[in-house]
């Protein structure tokens, strides 16, 4: 079988510090059975790096690029562009285009040179088998904003989902435009309308004419945005992969905390510390739980199981009103509990019981937080799995599937129904020292901090089934609960709420494996 054969290429005007960076992340990229060569339009920067990174491989190849006037500056701010500079980092993108397209190359990587990639960025991207797909990185693009990704939904840089028939109000903006961020930072492939700066490129989608161009009757800024555009005319699509973000060196004093994220990211080696470290390489598994009036459901049975693989167990009471502490109690005897009760419900502000219930997690000095509602229940293969997971000392978190069940045998599987289609996170490694942020929304916040996909992390074929539907009287309470808490449907959807009433849903046998 012939290797299939990558150009990376990249257009290159860099501070040494952060070019640095960048080639020592090229040098550590895996390959597998694919044949990498380099391609770097070097324009005319004061330092020999790539000269020197040259040296030593015979598949580099450097264009030096003619000298012009125009200045490129990069502060501490931001990274200051006009026209001709766009423009002439076009031509050079082109450049590396037909480079690719003469050299037979099966696939083109252009990657701007203030990255620093993951070794495994460009094996993944190959192996997702899309024409254009870029890997996310999230950048302050100053100094006193958000992270916000390097790719988009429409038209300049818009971040949110809308036909051109609807009008949205100001809240509703932001509610997609949150609902946008927050799927990006979810380990997955997603189809967008915008990306740039770190976009694997296939050799079809070269051969059908993609270029950094201008189009003459376009006025959107950036080069970017113009061979996205073309692409899309001529039948390709876009992708964003979130899988191995990138590091983004922006600005020099972005270099420090490069540092963390090649930790983080487990790039670094370090030194032995034992396996209960502070930096929490242990196998320890803590389970935390958020139960209310739940000694009549599925406590037990939930409980029962997870003792199989847990070491120790966080529980947050609000307010229950019948035995759900001494079930708790009596289920997990013989393992470390700890556990709290709220003296008035706390739920109609949820994001502060999730708080509450981290902090009393990580107060137990946790190496892994499994996080289950006590209706959440893992098939029977489990146990044993969790538990070699849990030695993984190169993974931060694990995501699962959640599989609505409808019956004790069948799940439901619908157009509202469908979250065991996605992965989610459920059993994160805990971080001492790392500053964890949440989404702050007092329904649907999620279990886990937002920033946690900052982390390497992967997806597990294991199964989670939520019993909390199988019940008439459950769905009919849930109903009315989302009802009274969501009333506008400001967190949720208005049909799926009402489709939790639906007489006759579409569901599916459950197979266990």
């Amino acid at each position: 079988m012939l290797r299939k054969r990558v150009l990376l290429g990249s257009p290159v005007k860099q501070k040494e510090a952060i070019l640095k960076e960048f080639l020592r992340s090229l040098d550590k990229l895996e390959r597998g059975e694919l044949q990498l060569d380099f391609v770097f339009v070097d324009d005319n920067n004061e330092h020999s790096l790539l000269d020197h990174f040259a040296s030593k491989r015979k598949n580099v190849l450097i264009i030096k690029a003619d000298k012009v006037e125009d200045m490129y500056v990069c502060d501490e701010k931001t990274h200051h562009w006009n026209e001709r500079l766009i423009w002439k980092v076009a031509a050079y993108k082109n450049l590396i285009i037909d480079r690719a397209i003469k050299g037979g190359y099966d696939y083109l990587f252009l990657v701007d040179s203030d990255l620093y990639l993951h070794p495994k960025t460009i094996t993944h991207l190959v192996k997702q088998n899309k024409d254009i797909v870029s890997e996310v990185f999230w950048t302050k693009w100053e100094p006193n904003l958000a992270p916000m990704p390097q790719v988009w939904v429409a038209d300049q840089y818009k971040l949110f989902f809308a036909r051109r028939e609807e009008t949205l109000d100001e809240e509703e903006v932001k509610r997609r435009m949150q609902e946008f961020l927050d799927m990006l930072k979810k380990p997955g492939i997603y189809k967008v309308g915008g990306l740039g700066a770190c976009t694997l490129i296939s050799r079809n989608a070269l051969l059908k004419g993609v270029s950094f161009s201008e189009i003459y009757n376009l006025s959107l800024w950036g080069e970017d945005r113009h061979f996205c555009v073309r692409a899309v005319a001529l039948g390709l699509e876009l992708y964003a992969d979130t899988h191995f973000p990138p590091f983004h060196i922006y600005r020099e004093s972005d270099l420090e905390e490069l540092k963390n994220y090649k930790r983080k990211m487990g790039l670094v080696k370090e030194k032995k510390q034992g396996t209960n470290s502070k930096r929490g390489k242990g196998d320890k598994i803590t389970l935390a739980m958020l139960v209310r009036n739940e000694a009549g459901r599925f406590l037990k049975q939930v409980l029962s199981n997870a003792r199989q693989y847990i070491h120790n167990a966080v529980i947050l009471d609000d307010a229950s009103e019948d035995d759900t502490i001494e079930v708790c109690r009596e289920t997990l005897e013989g393992i470390p509990l700890t556990i709290a009760s709220n003296p008035t419900s706390g739920f109609a502000n949820e994001i502060n019981l999730r708080k509450k219930l981290w902090q009393m997690a990580i107060d137990t000095q946790p190496d892994w937080i499994l996080i289950l509602d006590a209706d959440e229940l893992f098939e029977a293969s489990a146990p044993p799995i969790l538990k070699k997971l849990a030695q993984n000392t190169d993974v931060y978190w694990y995501a699962f599937r959640l599989f609505d069940m409808w019956t004790e045998t069948h799940y439901r599987e619908d157009r509202y129904w469908c979250a065991h289609q996605f992965y989610r996170p459920f059993m994160v490694r805990y971080v001492p020292g790392y500053n964890y942020q949440w989404h702050e929304s007092p329904l649907h916040c999620g279990r886990f901090p937002i920033n946690i996909g900052n982390f390497k992390g992967e997806n597990h074929f294991l199964r989670i089934k939520h019993l909390g539907w199988i019940r008439p009287e459950d769905r009919l309470a849930k109903y009315y609960r989302y009802k009274k808490l969501d009333p506008g449907c400001r967190y949720g959807i208005a049909e799926q709420y009402e489709s939790i009433l639906d007489p006759s849903p579409n569901l599916v046998k459950w197979e266990e494996i």
